[in-house]
Formats: structure tokens, C-alpha cells, sequence
């Protein structure tokens, strides 16, 4: 059995070493995956300390791309830590898994990538309609914030300027 839980989560998450995958359920309409993060502890984002007292977890769950034609939705248990620094303004911290997840954030960063990739080519409407054809429902609008949040491209100095009289 560990042998297939190890081939699930090489196969799901790829790129993700600290994550173990505990349970895959699909049903007609969606792919249900329940995973946990495998890591000691977290970094507190206030102080940049390290934390491994555990203060309490909860369940997310973000929205990744489909597979298949079926929507997927992550169960990930997180923990939540106290941080250790008495003189940090934050008093608990949430791990996050890099390459997987984000404060705050409703889906994972694959398919924040993809809605990105998506609303580049397309922009707004266009960019929904192509999305909802992925099975993802997204509005226009979140389609353009997610291209204006990106950094603006290196804009290289001109080697040659010519005037003209």
C-alpha cells in the first residue's frame, strides 16, 4: 500500500516534495483528494522564525485543475503553529506548501498558473468562456486580476536611437 500512495503523489503533485497523499476518491463529477503536509514545522511570515509547536489544524479546500474532465478538489489538512518569538506581532502561524498553496487563496497555484496562461492569450470574457469549457467557473474579472497581478515584463535599454530632424 505504501508503494501506491507513493506513486499517487509523484503522480498528482509532481513537484511537490512535502506532501503525502492520504486518500483519492472519484465519484461522476468531481476527483476528491485528501492530503496532508509532511513537514516538521513552518516559517512565520512576521518574524521569519521557525515553529514546530502546533497549536491546532484545520481542513482546506482549494480548487485544482481538472483531470479528465472532472473538477478536482483538494482536502488538505493544515496545521497551525505558534510562533515562538515573543516579540512577533503574529501569535499563530498556517503552514503553507510551496508550489501548492497561498494565503488566502481558493485554488492551488497550478491552476492560478493556468487561469494566468488562460487570460494572457484571451483576456476577460473570452478567458472565462475558455476556462469554463476546462470545467472551471471563473468571472472575467478575476480572469484580468490575475493577469494585471503579474510583474511587468524586463523592458530591455535600446542599443540604437535615431533622430530625426
Amino acid at each position: 500500500m505504501e508503494e501506491t500512495l507513493l506513486r499517487l503523489e509523484e503522480l498528482l503533485f509532481p513537484s511537490i516534495a512535502d506532501i503525502a497523499v492520504l486518500s483519492v476518491n472519484v465519484n461522476d463529477e468531481a476527483v476528491l483528494i485528501e492530503a496532508q503536509c509532511t513537514m516538521a514545522g513552518a516559517g512565520c511570515v512576521g518574524c521569519m522564525g521557525w515553529s514546530e509547536r502546533v497549536h491546532s489544524s484545520y481542513l482546506r479546500y482549494p480548487a485544482d485543475v481538472p483531470s479528465a474532465g472532472k473538477r478536482v478538489r483538494l482536502y488538505l489538512r493544515v496545521r497551525r503553529f505558534i510562533c515562538g518569538n515573543a516579540l512577533c506581532e503574529r501569535q499563530t502561524l498556517v503552514e503553507q506548501i510551496a508550489g501548492l498553496t497561498r494565503r488566502y487563496s481558493w485554488w492551488t497555484e497550478r491552476l492560478r498558473s493556468t487561469l494566468t496562461a488562460v487570460g494572457l492569450a484571451l483576456a476577460g470574457r473570452a478567458g472565462a468562456r475558455m476556462a469554463g469549457v476546462f470545467g472551471v467557473a471563473v468571472s472575467r474579472s478575476t480572469v484580468l486580476r490575475l493577469v494585471e497581478a503579474l510583474p511587468d515584463p524586463e523592458v530591455a535599454a535600446p542599443r540604437v536611437v535615431g533622430v530625426d530632424e
